[in-house]
């Protein structure tokens, strides 16, 4: 299996896996007479290395075990209903759920039900990692919007009752955009673009779009609306690997921006160390906003003062981070911004008129071409 690619496994395969799992509890209990154990990879970034050869954060061998116990037996309890949810209701059946909807449908689980979504989200990651197969080919569709792309480029779909492809020509789209479904495995592209710009922020976008910066530019504008999310760096990816076209990153000049929209879009992230190989773009760059822009565009006054919790997270990702940690760049730009006191966001350029950012920024840093790993 190539590392640009995510090995399509067929739901009877899923399946089997998951029997495989049921019967090795079975195992345990009635053959070997000792309490079932779940296995679970650890999923942070103390189990993670930053592999500077393929570009993204690599999952270590760390594991955590969940074994039935007087403690845990409502945790494995709900372990195990999820699994039996996911084979029976989803694969079996070839369902979809959202998550919201498996919080919901735990409900009916008696006293295993889940008295928080977050305990469901998490063990379904747990479950995703342990099983090695990606959620979406589990029945599990992203409850978040994917993004949205416009500019020159013909998205090629399907039909999904006849099969036939069906063109999408992201310049004609009036005045929206396409958005990024949440499953993109089978797209195919059609583009003679230069480059891939990712918005952080839906008003930057919406105003290139709306004054046409893709036509100037010949670029594909993608709107991450915040931290992308997996379909959506799925999209990037594949785009960026099929048409081999360089990705360019622009968010706010916050820590934010820089250790989590941006990191995760690069490199991933350690709650997704499992995956990363696939929902990363490792060829992606860094355009703005940086703290040297606020001295070099004389935006000092549009600037806010770094809160307690920016602090915390540029130290935290300066000690931690391993990413971080290997370019001396970033390093050098937290540093900078630390000093400075400040943050910045994107829309900070109006001070100079509400197209500076696209008649002046945008041109000015991609003819000098030097970004941020």
């Amino acid at each position: 299996m190539s590392e640009t690619s995510i090995q399509i496994v067929s739901k009877q395969a899923a399946a089997r896996k998951i029997v495989d799992v049921a019967g090795e509890v079975h195992t345990d209990v009635v053959k070997k007479h000792r309490k079932p154990s779940l296995r679970f990879p650890i999923r942070s970034l103390a189990n993670v290395k930053y592999d500077a050869k393929r570009g993204h954060f690599e999952i270590l061998n760390k594991t955590a075990t969940r074994t039935l116990s007087y403690n845990t037996v409502k945790t494995f309890a709900q372990s195990m209903r999820l699994l039996a949810t996911t084979k029976n209701d989803l694969l079996d059946k070839d369902d979809i759920a959202g998550k919201r909807e498996i919080y919901y449908n735990s409900k009916s689980w008696g006293e295993c039900r889940f008295d928080e979504q977050s305990e469901s989200d998490t063990l379904l990651d747990d479950i995703e990692a342990m099983l090695a197969i990606n959620r979406e080919q589990l029945g599990y569709i992203p409850e978040e919007r994917g993004g949205e792309v416009c500019g020159p480029i013909v998205v090629i779909d399907r039909d999904p009752d006849t099969g036939k492809d069906i063109k999408i020509d992201c310049t004609k789209l009036g005045t929206g955009a396409w958005s990024i479904p949440s499953r993109v495995e089978h797209l195919r592209f059609q583009t003679k673009a230069k480059f891939v710009l990712a918005v952080e922020t839906a008003s930057l976008f919406q105003r290139l779009v709306h004054h046409r910066y893709y036509a100037k530019a010949n670029c594909i504008l993608i709107s991450m609306s915040g931290v992308p999310t997996r379909a959506c760096r799925r999209f990037i990816r594949r785009l960026a690997d099929d048409q081999k076209i360089p990705v360019l990153a622009f968010t706010d000049g916050d820590p934010y921006g820089y250790c989590n929209i941006y990191r995760t879009l690069k490199v991933g992230s350690g709650q997704a160390a499992h995956i990363n190989r696939y929902f990363c773009v490792p060829t992606c760059h860094y355009l703005g906003v940086t703290p040297q822009d606020i001295i070099d565009y004389d935006l000092e006054d549009a600037t806010h003062p770094l809160e307690e919790a920016d602090i915390k997270r540029a130290k935290d990702a300066l000690k931690n981070d391993p990413f971080i940690k290997h370019y001396k760049e970033w390093q050098q730009a937290l540093e900078q911004m630390l000093k400075m006191g400040v943050r910045i966001e994107q829309q900070a350029f109006a001070k100079h008129g509400l197209n500076f950012v696209l008649e002046h920024y945008l041109p000015e840093k991609l003819k000098k071409a030097k970004f941020l790993p």
